[in-house]
């Protein structure tokens, strides 16, 4: 039997987490099996001995699947088998990834793989938190060089007090919810949605999760300990140091000169940028063999002698690419309603970033069904971002939504969502097109969808709006920038972009692109964001103040009611019958489903004279007939001694020949036809068998003179057999 190499990880909850390996995929460089009661995850790492030529980047991938059999189930579709990663899977690779990445060697270029899979899932937990942890594992336990480990656990606050990876119910009743990735000594990435909370109360969060992650990352370390591993060596760049020299003695000015200049216009600096780099390529490869030029090294000496220039302008100077100030937000305009047929618009413009955002508004029939391997449900608010190419002047078109794309959306969703109404009666669909981007385009879908949500008559609890930080830093100067460009987020240190109301944060997302972040930098990014968020509310509330007051025209009513449980199948009717028939006739569309013992049902319309139509069907279907009240029933069938007269849905009446009118009928004939609509008074139940007793006289005024005939069988005052027989009584 093997023996596999165990190490354990008490959560001091009663729950522990065990990390082994030796026992499953042992021909991948490094693979463990991360456990925590049921909930099993494997994740495996293959790195490439050789790196590709002209790379000088570190080509990581990170996938994350979960296979529907770890929970007992089928997938869903034809095939009956897991196919393209879902939304979710890619977000928790998203989150892995970005812990990951920095912490690799600068010089390591071979292609590497990490797998993460899920095996088996107890209920109600959410495996996500275990997914960097086991990732970290894997390549602590392979040759495959790190230089730290990691791990990744997910913090919420329930009733006031934090909770390590809490359970999917348990993380219902949270009013906040973040990952944090980190080593042992700094924080790398943090995401999550809170409602409404302080700077402070996120940073003790953070706090709070990084005491779980090093009694993670020292388990690893002993795990590591344990089998002697020892990383292999490797030499993946090329080098020239002469070269290095040369770039950095003629470019490393004039670049310099470029950043301080305060242009605003990213294109006209890559293109002043560009021209530094072709004068020096000119000049170098003057008079030499194509043998003797390495473009690789020079692009690559060439970026790091222009990022050089950009960070000390900013640390040295404060000086920054577009001429701000470090707090400084850029130029911002916006604009609502402004597409005529959408149900809510805005434009949103800061700087050259630039948000065109829509709201839908649609019914029970639009929800997204939810069907993963761990979470099946129903989202009633969906955001979409897109980002074609065109919005950085790349001249392509896109194949499919990209990761990027699923990630930014999902952090503006994180945003938004906690201010729609839990009671809202409608779906709702945002979808930003970001049509400019010079950075933080997210956070100006953040902008664009509340503006949009306004415009829409979408009753959000507050407006929300967003901002991107970064930070320069050389261990000895740091800066925090506000509102970042691009540029500033590709050649920085940090990007932080957090989200919220004027009383509290609602979402947030972080990547630390260096080890080693202290508290107090966190703590200024912090306050710094919250003063920029205030000042692009002002904008805001400039374009729009208020929610608009009503819906527009062409946006669908809807109305809901509640009605008794046993009356849902009378609504729906035999093979959907009633329902279908109510829909097609009042041009209306009716959703029903039982909750809490009750049934709801939603009707939706165009118009209020279509919703008013199918709420009175409705009502008549579970109303109770009442002795006393008049209906318009319609004409069922015509019998010899009178007509059956359906008052309401499913319930018919007799109105005998006697009660059609004051005058006497021997016959049906000609007095009413099957389809014909007449007003009826109930006048009586049977106690017994429930039947109905209708009259049409009783609405009618009785003629002058007449006068009451008696029955006739009891003209002379009482029914023969009851006086004796078949004789007359004597006078």
């Amino acid at each position: 039997m093997i023996q596999p190499v165990v190490k354990t990880i008490d959560l001091g909850d009663g729950r522990e987490i065990s990390i082994e390996t030796g026992k499953l995929a042992k021909q991948a460089d490094g693979s463990v099996v991360v456990r925590m009661g049921d909930t099993m995850l494997l994740a495996t790492v293959v790195s490439s001995t050789e790196a590709k030529d002209d790379v000088d980047f570190m080509p990581l991938t990170v996938d994350y699947r979960e296979k529907f059999s770890a929970a007992g189930r089928f997938p869903g579709g034809f095939t009956k088998r897991e196919g393209r990663p879902s939304d979710d899977e890619i977000l928790v690779a998203r989150l892995v990834d970005r812990a990951l990445r920095p912490l690799f060697p600068s010089d390591y270029h071979a292609e590497t793989a990490v797998m993460i899979s899920l095996l088996s899932v107890g209920e109600g937990d959410m495996p996500d938190a275990l997914a960097g942890l086991a990732a970290s594992a894997a390549l602590a336990v392979s040759d495959v060089p790190f230089e730290t480990y990691i791990s990744e656990a997910r913090v919420a606050r329930i009733g006031g007090s934090f909770v390590i990876n809490p359970t999917y119910d348990q993380l219902q009743e949270a009013d906040l919810d973040i990952m944090v990735g980190a080593t042992y000594d700094n924080i790398m990435m943090v995401e999550g949605e809170m409602d409404e909370v302080s700077e402070k109360e996120m940073l003790d969060a953070i706090k709070f999760a990084h005491q779980s992650i090093r009694l993670q990352c020292t388990a690893q370390a002993e795990l590591a300990e344990t089998l002697s591993v020892v990383k292999r060596e490797f030499c993946h760049e090329q080098s020239d140091e002469a070269l290095l020299a040369l770039v950095n003695e003629q470019c490393y000015s004039k670049c310099y000169e470029v950043a301080s200049r305060g242009l605003a216009d990213k294109h006209k600096r890559s293109q002043l940028f560009s021209e530094i780099k072709e004068e020096f390529v000119s000049s170098y490869t003057e008079g030499k063999e194509d043998s003797e030029i390495n473009n690789f090294l020079i692009n690559k000496y060439f970026h790091d002698v222009h990022k050089d220039a950009v960070r000390r302008c900013i640390l040295d100077e404060g000086q920054r690419l577009d001429g701000r100030k470090t707090t400084e937000i850029r130029p911002i305009w916006g604009e609502v309603d402004y597409l005529p047929r959408v149900h809510g618009s805005a434009v949103f413009t800061r700087g050259e970033t630039q948000s065109l955002t829509s709201v839908t508004l649609g019914t029970k029939s639009d929800e997204k069904i939810i069907d993963n391997a761990t979470l099946q449900s129903r989202e009633r608010f969906l955001l979409h971002y897109n980002f074609p190419p065109f919005c950085t002047g790349e001249a392509r078109t896109p194949r499919g939504i990209s990761r990027r794309e699923i990630g930014h959306g999902n952090l503006a969703y994180r945003a938004l969502k906690g201010m729609i109404p839990k009671d809202y009666p409608y779906v709702v669909r945002v979808i930003s097109d970001v049509l400019e981007s010079n950075g933080s385009s997210s956070m100006a879908t953040v902008c664009a969808g509340t503006m949009a949500l306004m415009d829409a008559g979408v009753q959000i609890k507050k407006p929300v709006t967003g901002i991107a930080m970064g930070l320069i830093t050389d261990n000895e100067k740091f800066a925090v920038l506000s509102d970042i460009l691009g540029d500033e987020d590709h050649l920085g240190d940090m990007d932080f972009k957090v989200t919220g109301t004027k009383d509290g944060i609602t979402a947030t997302q972080m990547d630390i692109k260096v080890d080693g972040l202290p508290y107090e930098v966190l703590e200024q990014a912090l306050e710094q964001a919250r003063q920029g968020r205030l000042h692009i509310m002002g904008k805001v509330e400039e374009v729009i103040s208020e929610v608009r007051d009503d819906y527009k025209p062409f946006v669908p009513r809807i109305v809901k009611m509640t009605v008794p449980k046993d009356m849902i199948g009378a609504i729906i009717g035999p093979g959907g019958k009633i329902i279908q028939q109510i829909q097609e006739e009042t041009q209306s569309v009716i959703s029903i489903e039982e909750k809490d013992g009750h049934g709801i049902v939603e009707i939706s319309a165009t118009n209020k004279e279509t919703i008013e139509a199918a709420v009175a069907r409705i009502k008549g279907i579970v109303a109770v007939p009442e002795v006393g009240e008049v209906y318009k029933g319609k004409v069922k069938s015509i019998v010899a001694f009178g007509a059956f007269i359906e008052i309401i849905p499913g319930k018919d009446g007799l109105l005998h020949i006697s009660e059609i009118d004051w005058s006497r009928h021997e016959t049906m004939d000609g007095l009413m036809k099957e389809g014909d609509i007449i007003e009826v008074k109930l006048v009586e139940v049977d106690s017994k068998t429930g039947k109905l007793k209708l009259s049409r006289k009783a609405l009618l005024p009785k003629p002058e003179g007449y006068k009451e005939r008696p029955p006739r069988n009891n003209r002379e005052g009482g029914n023969r057999r009851e006086n004796g027989g078949n004789r007359r009584p004597k006078n």
